[in-house]
């Protein structure tokens, strides 16, 4: 199998050769240090991704002291390791939405990176663009309190700014797929580690009709919905689930999310995706808890397909590189189909993140 059909059989819920391997973001150093600068798209050919990630072009204005602005009006500040992080959006009140605009979605060099990861990989690894649905833009542009008290104060602003960001998302979308992409993903964030950012009920009427109309989106066009967030997200699961996604991702074992657990409830629903934790696994733990956490994720979730694994989040800055060849390797060597029964069955009740969890 290429790594774009392991990845695709994955998401359809079924058993492919073997588990395939992703990852939503690689960041600095790991991104240079088991390679050389050589960047991420032959990072993912050496190391063996079955699917790459893309993001969309945006053209940027710097600000200086380290802060740039996006074309959407939002400034950024940048992390020493190239991580960036929002400041603020250029909606203030809510009479500046009314002259608001948001970028043109059809701008020639939006996805530029997408064509390039088409000339490399079409045919061979999956090819993902990392979109969003309306939660993580409408506080980018908003900010986050503004936006939970108009949840209550005026739920006709929120559609109202949820509806330009949906609609460019949308555009965005369906040009990727004209381009040669193979899945979608979404990746608002909502919750903490311990809680979601909102009530079940905020969540239903703000946030779950706009992860549908992507997913419908997506469906239309042929290809799969894969919605992130990490955190604690029991609470909010049915209704992700319900609004029709094809796989979640990454069910973080430190936030009580068990993807032994999740793919039990859900599997004949979605496909699961993640969960070696990146926490604390893979930023400190030795080579030999490494191996047995993805040993036991591959226990509780490859069994009978439907799995993608992928780290709890992303191969964030502090992420040792060694550890994550280490995932990847042990990945190759022990989700090859048919599994391991017996180590299914020495691992699959086993719970890793449990010394963590006592401490936090």
């Amino acid at each position: 199998m290429t790594g774009r059909d392991r990845f695709l059989t994955a998401l359809k819920r079924k058993q492919p050769d073997r588990v395939p391997i992703w990852e939503l973001i690689i960041n600095e150093p790991t991104l240079s240090a088991l390679y050389g600068d050589i960047g991420y798209f032959a990072l993912a050919e050496k190391i063996g991704l079955d699917a790459v990630t893309v993001f969309e072009n945006q053209r940027t204005r710097d600000l200086g002291n380290g802060v740039f602005q996006d074309e959407w009006g939002i400034k950024w500040g940048i992390e020493p390791c190239g991580a960036s992080y929002p400041l603020g959006g250029p909606i203030k009140t809510k009479s500046d939405l009314d002259s608001y605009k948001a970028p043109d979605p059809n701008a020639d060099h939006r996805l530029d990176t997408l064509k390039e990861a088409v000339r490399r990989f079409k045919g061979e690894k999956a090819i993902a663009i990392c979109c969003h649905e309306a939660f993580e833009f409408s506080h980018y542009l908003y900010g986050m309190t503004n936006l939970f008290m108009a949840y209550i104060e005026d739920p006709e602003f929120v559609h109202r700014l949820a509806r330009i960001v949906v609609d460019y998302k949308k555009a965005i979308l369906n040009r990727t797929v004209d381009e040669g992409l193979d899945v979608v993903v979404s990746g608002d964030d909502y919750a903490f580690r311990t809680a979601p950012l909102m009530s079940p009920a905020f969540f239903d009427e703000y946030c779950a009709p706009y992860i549908k109309e992507m997913a419908d989106a997506a469906h239309a066009r042929g290809v799969p919905f894969v919605k992130h967030t990490d955190g604690y997200i029991w609470p909010i699961l049915d209704a992700v689930v319900n609004a029709g996604v094809d796989a979640i991702d990454p069910i973080e074992p430190i936030a009580g999310m068990d993807i032994g657990e999740v793919k039990a409830k859900y599997g004949d629903r979605v496909a699961v995706v993640g969960n070696v934790d990146c926490t604390e696994i893979l930023t400190h733990a030795s080579r030999e808890e490494i191996i047995d956490a993805v040993k036991e994720t591959i226990a509780k979730a490859s069994v009978g397909g439907g799995h993608v694994i992928a780290s709890s989040n992303s191969i964030h800055p502090g992420v040792n590189p060694e550890s994550y060849r280490t995932m990847v390797e042990t990945a190759k060597e022990f989700g090859v189909y048919p599994l391991d029964e017996k180590m299914v069955a020495e691992y699959r009740t086993r719970n890793y993140v449990s010394k963590y969890l006592a401490r936090s």
